[in-house]
């Protein structure tokens, strides 16, 4: 239970920094609204916002839903957004 415990909070970790990195590309590159958005978005996963909510509201989110945000937010930033496209102009 213990390793079970710790392999999500690094996995949760793991995806917080690939949303704020996501996040700062869009500021720096794209438009602050969405890039604003991500780095909010990136504080759920930080482990200690699990705690806040646990205290504040009584339940936390599950890491399923944290995956599958994270997965929707990457799809969304590489195959719709403005960002992707600078990607795909960089990688020409």
């Amino acid at each position: 239970m213990k390793y079970k415990n710790r392999a999500l909070k690094i996995t949760s970790l793991f995806l917080g920094i690939i949303v704020f990195a996501i996040g700062v590309l869009n500021l720096l590159l794209v438009h602050p609204v969405p890039g604003f958005v991500f780095l909010i978005l990136s504080l759920l996963y930080l482990p200690q916002t699990d705690a806040l909510f646990k205290k504040r509201m009584g339940f936390t989110l599950p890491p399923v839903l944290k995956i599958f945000l994270a997965i929707l937010v990457i799809w969304f930033t590489l195959g719709v957004s403005d960002l992707g496209d600078i990607i795909d102009d960089w990688s020409m």
